[in-house]
């Protein structure tokens, strides 16, 4: 199939804007808790009215500061309850959030600031402020850290509602919500400009077909700890405001256990590395327990997947069923305990997750829902649902759009979430979509017969080799990262005799394994050339080879000395590898592999 396309059937608003969902949520069920926001060690409700006062306060004082509609705003902060509070009050007083990820350089922020104009900027901390500053900062820049909210509520106290209104009245679906900045993985970011019609259609289709997820009335709620200068977190953030589901924040994955605990949500947003660490941390902590309870977590394992795959093939054994309920009470329940207890469903984007750890996850009690889209698309363009769905796919298109497998392989997307172009970049825009308004997505894929799409790799990352055979690295690299050992992994190979691979090291579950056996050292830098290590390590690039051929398979591996890091500059902050900078950065520990 080359083509497949999913019917509109829900209604989505041709008038308004997203902040009309807070006045509706405000009116309807003003006493509704809209957010728990962490405050010290407890969660503090805030209900949908005091949202509405919240956000029209702030709003009066980006009005008061000046702020005009179409301006644009600079918000760069962890995940956090304010977050979500000042982009309602930017769009409310008619302007446009500019979102950077709070661990973006200076050199980073200053090409933002340069390519997007803010007049204003938030900042979280005292360091996010100067970074802002050193970067040629706009006339205001108010700070989270340093009353931020309050010092707004107090300037804009003599800005009326209705002049309020009357700005608020100005947007549109067709007013530009965001310029959202690309990580930057091939070269300097792009900002791509989202309109409120671009949210609203995907909320629109994407809140009804998750009807499950964002359900109110059955005590829906989800946990942010994402970025939410991502898009994929920010459209969760607004259909959870339009849906009333209860939304949490968490700043990031080192307090998750703790705040899921406490939080319990019924549903969570994450990219497949989060889904990666927390099954290698429960192998981790099975196997230092003894060789007894690893046995135990083994057979759970592949309990677990034999059960999810024998789900999709419609026959579940009575030993099978026997065998899942036995490792329910003693692996899965604790598992589902740890993630808060009330998880049903895992939505994954970002980049593929392996279809073993997807089956696990399913047989454990806690169904993934891969889905696909780009900054470009507003997040989902295809979604699996909980009542269409397929493993090792990323799901049918959202209602309204379409998928499109060109002659060589690209997948090609349409449908009302396609961003109208780049933040002033005319050239980059035409590149990017069709005369009849496709965007390239840039990705390999196939459909099969059901309309399911399946990702295959990056137009531009594929290696061709000095034979003549184009090789996508994606699948060898995500079925080697699934090794606990395993933290990152890059196939290289262009131009040359074979396939290698670099792979880095994860420190913590290196050196609960080096205790386990024995080694003197309990880095990668004293363990990278042990026999037993690199015996390992062959181990899961062996796997990953069973699924290609000889001509595609990994020859040769390269371990390094140490992992790849965001502030390092070899990893974006979603996680992907910043494959330019890591192939300059080690030029040599590459032309080792031929040598």
């Amino acid at each position: 199939m080359r083509e497949y396309a999913s019917p509109l059937r829900v209604t989505v608003p041709t008038g308004g804007s997203l902040t009309d969902d807070v006045i509706s949520a405000a009116v309807e069920v003003p006493q509704t808790t809209l957010f728990s926001r962490r405050v010290g060690e407890h969660w503090v409700d805030v209900t949908a009215e005091q949202f509405r006062v919240e956000v029209t306060q702030v709003a009066k004082g980006l009005l008061a500061a000046g702020v005009r509609a179409g301006d644009r705003v600079l918000l760069i902060s962890k995940t956090r309850y304010e977050w979500t509070l000042v982009d309602y009050a930017i769009w409310w007083a008619g302007a446009v959030t500019v979102p950077v990820f709070e661990t973006s350089s200076a050199d980073q922020i200053a090409w933002i600031i340069t390519d997007s104009a803010p007049v204003a900027a938030v900042a979280e901390t005292a360091a996010h402020r100067e970074r802002v500053t050193a970067s040629g900062a706009p006339e205001h820049v108010w700070q989270l850290d340093d009353g931020a909210v309050a010092t707004l509520t107090t300037l804009g106290a003599g800005v009326s509602d209705a002049e309020l209104e009357e700005r608020r009245a100005t947007v549109a679906p067709d007013s530009l919500a965001t310029v959202v900045y690309t990580s930057g993985t091939t070269g300097r970011p792009k900002g791509c400009a989202l309109t409120h019609g671009n949210f609203l259609h995907e909320l629109g289709v994407a809140v009804d077909e998750l009807g499950e997820l964002f359900d109110a009335d059955q005590d829906a709620s989800t946990l942010l700890f994402l970025p939410l200068a991502h898009v994929f977190a920010r459209v969760v953030q607004v259909g959870c405001v339009r849906s009333r589901v209860r939304l949490g924040h968490s700043a990031g994955v080192s307090h998750l256990l703790d705040d899921l605990a406490a939080f319990q949500p019924t549903f969570l947003l994450s990219v497949p590395r989060v889904w990666e660490r927390i099954f290698d941390s429960a192998a981790q902590q099975a196997r230092g327990a003894g060789r007894g309870k690893a046995k135990v977590f083994d057979a759970a394992t592949a309990t677990a997947v034999a059960y999810s795959e024998a789900l999709d093939a419609g026959k579940v054994g009575l030993p099978l069923r026997l065998r899942h309920r036995l490792f329910d009470r003693c692996v899965y329940a604790p598992l589902r305990g740890a993630l808060g207890g009330r998880i049903e469903y895992a939505v994954s984007g970002g980049a593929p997750l392996d279809q073993r750890l997807s089956h696990f996850l399913r047989g454990v009690g806690v169904q993934v829902l891969e889905g696909y889209g780009l900054t470009e698309t507003t997040a989902a363009v295809t979604v699996n649902l909980p009542g269409a769905h397929r493993i090792g796919s990323v799901g049918r298109p959202l209602q309204g759009a379409a998928v499109r497998v060109a002659d060589d392989g690209e997948v090609l997307v349409t449908g009302g979430q396609v961003f109208r172009g780049y933040w002033r970049n005319e050239r980059a825009t035409a590149e990017a979509l069709t005369s009849d308004g496709w965007f390239r997505t840039g990705d390999l894929g196939r459909l099969d017969d059901d309309g399911f799409l399946r990702i295959t790799g990056r137009k531009k990352e594929i290696v061709v080799t000095a034979g003549g055979k184009s090789v996508a690295p994606a699948p060898l690299e995500d079925a080697i990262r699934t090794h606990p050992l395993v933290s990152q992994c890059i196939v290289v190979g262009e131009a040359k005799p074979f396939v290698g691979a670099l792979v880095t090291l994860d420190p913590e579950p290196l050196a609960a394994w080096a205790d386990r056996h024995g080694k003197d050292g309990r880095t990668a830098a004293d363990l990278r050339d042990d026999p037993d290590l690199v015996a390992e390590v062959q181990s899961a690039v062996d796997r990953a080879n069973h699924g290609v051929s000889r001509a595609e398979a990994v020859r040769k591996v390269a371990i390094l000395a140490e992992d790849w890091s965001e502030e390092a500059g070899q990893l974006t902050p979603t996680m992907k590898v910043r494959r330019s900078a890591v192939a300059r950065e080690f030029a040599d520990e590459i032309e080792g592999l031929y040598t």
